[in-house]
């Protein structure tokens, strides 16, 4: 007689590899570190220096990557310490995705007019205070998965419609493909986070929907920073013809 398998406080059993409890997230999250890896090493080398979008790029790839590690250190071992530090990490993730993209779309990162570097340094101040009070509310007053979840979502709701109207207006612009990359990669995270809502005992004891949702993560990540740099091109060779 085959019995259900059971969850335990919310979890699932997982058969461990080599001590690792969750061994398929542990995977799929180092596929995400390599995509964002591979990402800034291509921001790096097709973006010039002087880009004034660059340094914004290339701190989404090292807050990328070290949201991943943190994925990677808890799906190992889940202890209070690497819960909650990859629950900041993830948090910092989506926070900073929230920071930058009014800065691509309104370019606050341009000098004129001068407002714009006002409303820069007042955005950055608002951003930072957001993270500083959602990881003091965790840390110091209550640990709340709901809380955390709606903070994540939110942030992450208001980028991805700015990020669609975005993809929407460039495409109409340009007519080239690749303006609609953006739209298309929020209909991707979309459907990929969707699988988070199919809880379901792991297959094989180590494939879970939440290991699936890390998996789906990858290719948009990479297609994310193909969209940069070819966004960063087409801002440099407009200006070239200016010229």
């Amino acid at each position: 007689m085959l019995h259900p398998i059971l969850q335990f406080h919310g979890k699932w059993p997982f058969y461990r590899f080599a001590g690792i409890q969750e061994p398929c997230s542990v995977l799929f999250s180092f596929f995400n570190l390599l995509a964002h890896r591979d990402g800034l090493s291509k921001v790096r080398d097709r973006i010039p220096a002087d880009h004034p979008l660059r340094k914004y790029y290339i701190a989404f790839g090292y807050v990328g990557m070290a949201s991943w590690v943190f994925s990677m250190i808890f799906h190992t071992r889940d202890f209070d310490i690497t819960e909650k530090l990859d629950y900041f990490a993830a948090g910092a993730n989506v926070l900073y995705g929230f920071y930058y993209t009014p800065i691509r779309i309104f370019r606050l990162d341009q000098k004129r007019p001068p407002v714009k570097q006002t409303l820069l340094r007042l955005w950055t101040l608002i951003c930072v205070s957001l993270y500083a009070a959602h990881v003091s509310y965790l840390s110091f007053w209550r640990w709340d998965y709901v809380y955390n979840m709606a903070a994540n979502v939110a942030a992450g709701v208001v980028q991805n419609i700015l990020w669609s109207g975005f993809s929407y207006r460039t495409y109409q612009k340009l007519k080239k493909p690749w303006a609609a990359w953006p739209g298309m990669i929020v209909a991707w995270i979309i459907l990929a986070m969707s699988l988070e809502l199919l809880d379901f005992p792991p297959i094989g004891g180590m494939v879970d929907a939440h290991s699936l949702w890390h998996l789906g993560t990858v290719v948009p990540t990479i297609w994310w920073y193909n969209f940069l740099v070819k966004d960063a091109q087409q801002e440099i060779a407009g200006e070239r013809l200016k010229a």
